[in-house]
């Protein structure tokens, strides 16, 4: 076939029926595809170095990082000086604070890191598909993954979930390979006992059951269990264990209790007791059971509304499914339920719990398709342009206004305010008034006190040091009494109003 014979998937013209399954993208159709991923990572870097911590989560887990650089305590992850987190191993952690360690103690180096961990999701995806079902769908399928809502907001966002996918993604696609390619066995094998072990280090056994329900399912499903045997499972659970066993055994060595509130609580607690209380570090997010299958809707938008198009076409749909080879769409089928299934019955989730299904449903997505429906028509093309480019257009608006009108968002974020504090006296002492602010303790390095009694601002002003005091606008009428005449105010920063001690020399003019 030439290169004339071969249509492009945004000219509408038919594939060929030589290979149903497949895509046959022109050059522009491959260079177009390049270039939207291209702007994803940019405009994601340009958030990365831009985008103040504009979440309570994000927030954290940032200012957790920060305290490892500082104190130099890499064993247990530290809530608050002296008090351990127990909540989440340290894999995340530790990406976060090595960032630091290398790029300073900022956003970007609490990010990098993590975007790293996403980029890599997308080349392992992207290999993959590359080798069961050619380039065409691996440029689809990478493209669709990294415009899906969750995963191109997650991609650099501080939080465990992104660490986890890594794992799982990297097991699955070394367990079908591993049992599809003899050629590449053994190291595949490995590979997939590397990928558990992240996991473990990134969210805990939960990244285990994740990756073992679609595994025992397609085994089952398709009547081979003798696939599974295809591990090297004396060496790879020995490496597994040299990979993971010495952090728990020396985080409960140094802080005991560990283990107990880690596995009972955050793995069984946290799940079938609706508003879980045993939480140590906030409390647990209700919703409705069955929230998830909502959330895992929602989170691969605005690719879901492809998925439901295909809905359309049964026929073809069902055909599509029976005709890829070595169980390809039901192993990818079960991958995408998996985390759906496993938190159906949990009693407090969030959003974020659907990652690891994006993974698979981004390839499912494009495989089917094109199995389905051949050659996209002409909505179809416009509406994966406007898709792809969106995102990226969106986050990039985002990362511009916060870097030059960061007031204009009212951003979720302490570092205008903090800024401005520093900006009258660089040994300015920053107090708040109210709930704990982890971008505070960021943006300030530690260097931030929190107090809730109205009785405690009238002494900021006889202690020896220079105070600024952050009060909610709500509060604002209530406390300014209290701070006058002492205290001038600066200005209002997102939900709070930044008043600053006035100088002796001053008050006495």
């Amino acid at each position: 076939m030439t290169a004339t014979d071969v249509p492009s998937l945004f000219s509408g013209s038919a594939a060929p029926q030589a290979r149903p399954a497949g895509l046959f993208l022109s050059r522009a159709d491959r260079r177009w595809l390049f270039v939207v991923l291209s702007g994803l990572l940019a405009a994601r870097l340009l958030a990365v170095a831009w985008l103040p911590f504009v979440d309570t989560t994000e927030a954290r887990y940032a200012e957790i990082a920060r305290k490892m650089v500082e104190t130099g305590d890499w064993i247990t992850p530290q809530f608050d000086y002296g008090v351990p987190f127990w909540g989440k191993p340290p894999l995340h952690t530790w990406l976060s604070a090595l960032g630091m360690k290398i790029f300073g103690v900022n956003p970007f180096g609490a990010r990098i890191l993590i975007l790293a961990s996403a980029v890599a999701v997308l080349g392992l995806l992207f290999g993959w598909v590359h080798r069961n079902r050619g380039i065409d769908q691996a440029l689809l399928a990478t493209a669709v993954l990294a415009s899906s809502a969750l995963f191109y907001g997650a991609s650099a966002f501080v939080m465990t979930d992104m660490a986890m996918v890594l794992g799982t993604t990297l097991s699955m696609v070394a367990f079908h390979t591993c049992a599809t390619d003899p050629r590449t066995r053994r190291l595949w094998g490995h590979l997939f006992f590397v990928g558990v072990a992240i996991g473990l280090l990134a969210k805990g056994p939960v990244a285990l059951v994740v990756t073992a329900i679609p595994i025992l399912g397609w085994l089952a499903l398709e009547g081979r269990w003798r696939r599974g045997l295809v591990l090297p499972w004396r060496s790879g659970l020995l490496v597994a264990a040299l990979l993971t066993l010495p952090w728990y055994v020396a985080a409960e060595i140094k802080t005991p209790g560990f283990l107990r509130y880690f596995l009972i609580g955050e793995h069984f607690d946290r799940f079938v007791v609706p508003g879980w209380q045993g939480d140590l570090y906030g409390s647990g997010h209700a919703r409705p059971k069955g929230m998830i299958w909502l959330y895992g809707l929602a989170t691969f938008l605005p690719w879901t509304l492809f998925a439901l198009a295909l809905i359309a076409r049964p026929r073809a749909l069902a055909d599509s499914l029976r005709s890829a080879p070595q169980g390809w769409s039901s192993y990818l089928a079960l991958w995408t339920l998996s985390p759906l299934l496993l938190f159906t019955p949990a009693a407090n989730i969030l959003a974020a719990y659907a990652l690891p299904a994006l993974p698979p449903a981004a390839v499912l997505l494009v495989s089917l398709w094109a199995g389905a429906r051949g050659a996209p028509g002409r909505w179809e093309r416009r509406a994966a342009v406007a898709a792809m480019t969106a995102a990226a257009g969106l986050l990039l608006a985002v990362s511009i206004l916060s870097g030059v009108m960061p007031q204009t968002l009212r951003l979720k974020t302490e570092r205008e305010l903090v800024a401005a504090a520093q900006g009258v006296d660089p040994a300015i002492h920053l107090t708040y008034w109210g709930s704990r602010s982890y971008s505070a303790e960021f943006y300030t390095a530690g260097k931030v006190d929190f107090i809730a009694d109205a009785a405690q601002i009238s002494l900021l002003a006889a202690n020896q040091r220079r105070d600024g005091v952050a009060i909610p606008q709500a509060d604002a009428q209530t406390l300014a009494a209290a701070l006058a005449p002492g205290f001038t105010r600066v200005g209002s920063f997102g939900r709070r109003i930044l008043f600053v001690e006035t100088p002796n020399t001053e008050i006495g003019r």
